[in-house]
């Protein structure tokens, strides 16, 4: 074939000279990258090739990365995992061969998608979204995403997330907000982790997370500031009541001193946050995984107290009144997951004792439990965890199931975190006005919170944080 001839038969000719033109017309200074750019522009816009491979998340599990190329270049994501709640959520995909990372390496999954989701998905707009989390639902055939791993599935939809947003030249968090319908973008307020507790640490308190929530901040950038002085605070206080080995950390970053009462943790909080002098603008939020320590129909604070356990069990009722006791007496102003996530009527009693009641364990971001919360009045806010549902357009779906009644949300870390920062840009787009990211130190957890400044940085003028405003994002 001739040069001509190759010319013709693509159209090169007249293509160049368009190119040509444009960049006359805009007098750039720099034509020849002008018409590269512009040159690329006209390169059809599709996912050209998927790459998966397993990697290590933060607690030196096995998870799933994936590389997503399209003409613009190439887009990486990686997911979280977290310790499974049960039935209701999608499912991780696992070898289970006890003889390679004690049965939790992911390569099953990583072959679904270098294989299976690779050819369904290659040729396809990056752009059109739930076009592609459809496409890899149904490949999977069914409901809880098992068939291909959810880990599988939610690598590939954020990496499309990010491939798409490259597409169009909006930054990831416009994107989301453009998927969402969202007009008002909106810095969250940080729900740092300051204690950590039940499974996530090796004290003896029961419930999992005591958060401090700086809603008196003017700026996402002034919030993280009261987080890590707070938290430093709090590592003097620690130290000088328990000693250094006091300043151990959960596997969120939260501080974990070996105390066993909900009370001495929120007392060490309280007089980090008298010594930072913030005091007014910081709120608590607790996290209490009541799940994993209700026995039956009673609660077993002392459940990781192997001399105490069985001797301090509570009723439902007893419970109720610890909460109005703890935030008569705290800034408490939200508690996550107060009962068993099947005990909805005792759930449904804390929304008259504290602001902000938020389901985790008894929603797991499944819709249909979602309905139910809401149809029940059970919880007002939703912590979202998007591995639990698997995929970014679903978790759009249920951010606004939960926007029309209206709820709070909660866009949340996991356990198990890596660097990817997707959840950042999430919380921006979807205006959830709430972010939960575990404390302020660790990298993994940071790379969220850093991410947060720099969309903050980037919007200037035009960013707005949450603030006293958090659970009114809609």
């Amino acid at each position: 074939m001739s040069v001509q001839e190759y010319l013709n038969k693509h159209m090169l000719s007249r293509k160049i000279e368009d190119a040509v033109n444009a960049a006359v017309r805009a007098k750039s200074p720099d034509p020849v990258l002008f018409i590269s750019n512009h040159m690329r522009k006209a390169v059809p816009s599709v996912i050209t090739k998927i790459k998966a491979r397993q990697i290590l998340d933060s607690r030196g599990i096995p998870t799933v990365e994936v590389d997503l190329f399209t003409h613009k270049g190439m887009f990486r994501a990686s997911v979280p995992s977290g310790d499974p709640s049960g039935m209701y959520e999608a499912l991780e995909l696992r070898d289970g061969d006890k003889g390679t990372y004690l049965g939790n390496s992911v390569n099953r999954a990583v072959k679904n998608i270098n294989e299976r989701i690779s050819e369904a998905l290659v040729g396809m707009d990056p752009i059109l979204q739930s076009q592609i989390d459809q496409a890899m639902i149904d490949l999977d055939k069914t409901e809880k995403k098992g068939e291909l791993g959810a880990n599988a599935i939610l690598a590939v939809s954020i990496a499309a997330c990010k491939a798409g947003a490259a597409e169009k030249e909006v930054p990831l968090y416009k994107h989301i907000a453009d998927l969402a319908g969202k007009t008002n973008l909106t810095l969250p307020v940080p729900a740092f982790t300051v204690i950590s507790g039940g499974k996530h640490a090796g004290n003896n308190l029961a419930i999992q997370d005591i958060m401090i929530l700086p809603i008196g901040a003017s700026s996402f950038g002034e919030a993280l500031q009261m987080g890590s002085e707070t938290y430093h605070h709090l590592k003097a206080v620690i130290a000088e009541k328990y000693g250094a080995h006091g300043c151990n950390v959960g596997e969120d970053g939260g501080l974990a001193p070996n105390i066993s009462s909900i009370r001495e943790g929120l007392d060490l909080v309280k007089e980090a946050i008298n010594r930072t002098g913030y005091n007014e603008k910081i709120k608590i939020a607790i996290d209490v995984a009541a799940t994993d320590f209700c026995k039956g129909t009673k609660y077993d604070l002392d459940f990781k107290s192997p001399n105490k356990s069985g001797q301090n069990f509570k009723s439902g009722e007893d419970m109720i009144e610890m909460y109005k006791e703890l935030c008569t007496d705290y800034p408490i102003v939200s508690i996550e997951d107060p009962f068993d996530k099947e005990d909805w009527e005792h759930t449904k009693s804390v929304i008259q004792i504290c602001q902000q009641v938020v389901g985790d364990d008894l929603l797991m971001s499944n819709p249909k439990r979602i309905e139910r919360a809401i149809l029940d009045s059970t919880c007002n806010a939703l912590l979202l965890k998007i591995n639990q549902i698997g995929t970014v357009t679903e978790a759009i779906e249920v951010v606004k199931l939960a926007n029309d009644v209206p709820w709070g949300v909660v866009i949340s870390h996991r356990s198990g975190e890596t660097e990817d920062s997707f959840i950042a840009d999430l919380s921006v787009g979807l205006a959830s006005g709430q972010i939960k990211a575990g404390a302020p130190c660790r990298g993994e957890r940071l790379a969220k919170y850093n991410q947060l400044l720099h969309i903050e940085e980037e919007l200037g003028d035009h960013a707005i944080y949450a603030g006293e405003d958090y659970r009114q994002c809609l």
